[in-house]
């Protein structure tokens, strides 16, 4: 369970720290969000848990007149993104929970993410609120994970784990994979309509460069169920998974790379709000 607690802590954090290592591994998922986006209308645009803002500056560079704005609850991913893109005009950054956010002087017609709507504490209050806060027939993109068996990485990582740690994730619980069932999205997803689930295999990209094992180690040390496992184990259990995760990145370097077979879903979705 990853919750907004998290983000506006360490894993925020963590996530600020290492933007270079996370837009990398989502750079094959990267370019189908971003056709899917450009298939929409929209001149007012919130990117949910924008991060350290790939997206939203994609977006922004592409679309010159529309006005775009990334929303995300951790102080150190707003900072981040605010550094890196703080000379785009039509590009702002707020520090917001999405859930609440609202602002008069914006009405979204289009709202946009890249694997950051899995976080709500209660998903249909806030698809709800989202909705309610656009335009009539405003649109939705967003990728989020498939199942953890279709991404090979976490499968294996959470395999790993101690008994007591992998058996308190809950299918559901605010995480990467809280999105995965499409009958549960369809339940979170509280004033939208016309669901359309697109799912999208890919390379999940642990570790590039001359050292890639090296790079992912650095990923997983910090990112994910493995670093939780790395510092909260005792001693000796954290060095043994370790051994273990240094085995399991080896198993999938292939000399240049080291990569994971991943499974996203892209959706789309239409609010049916009205002002009637």
């Amino acid at each position: 369970m990853t919750d907004i607690a998290d983000w506006q802590g360490g894993v925020g954090r963590n996530w600020a720290a290492q933007w270079q290592r996370t837009d990398v591994t989502f750079s094959e998922l990267t370019p189908r969000l971003l056709e899917a986006i450009a298939e929409e209308p929209g001149g007012c645009i919130i990117d949910i848990g924008c991060g350290a803002g790939e997206i939203a500056m994609a977006v922004a560079t592409a679309r010159p007149d529309a006005e775009v704005v990334g929303v995300d609850v951790s102080p150190d991913l707003v900072a981040a993104a605010k550094e890196r893109f703080h000379t785009t005009p039509n590009l702002s950054f707020e520090l917001a929970d999405a859930a609440r956010w609202s602002d008069p002087s914006r009405v979204p017609d289009l709202y946009v993410s890249r694997h950051g709507v899995m976080f709500f504490d209660d998903p249909p209050a806030a698809f709800r609120h989202l909705a309610a806060r656009a335009v009539p027939g405003a649109r939705l993109v967003f990728s989020c994970f498939r199942k953890p068996a279709q991404n090979i990485w976490a499968k294996a990582i959470t395999e790993m784990l101690p008994g007591p740690q992998a058996a308190t994730m809950q299918p559901f619980a605010p995480g990467p994979f809280a999105f995965a069932d499409p009958d549960h999205v369809r339940h979170c997803l509280a004033g939208w309509r016309d669901l359309k689930f697109t799912p999208v295999d890919f390379d999940y990209i642990a570790g590039i460069g001359p050292d890639a094992v090296a790079d992912a180690m650095a990923l997983f040390q910090r990112i994910g169920p493995s670093a939780f496992a790395l510092r909260t184990l005792p001693p000796d259990e954290r060095s043994a998974f370790e051994k273990r995760l240094l085995e399991l990145v080896e198993a999938h370097h292939d000399g240049a790379r080291v990569t994971f077979p991943a499974a996203a879903w892209l959706l789309t979705a239409t609010s049916d709000h009205s002002n009637g």
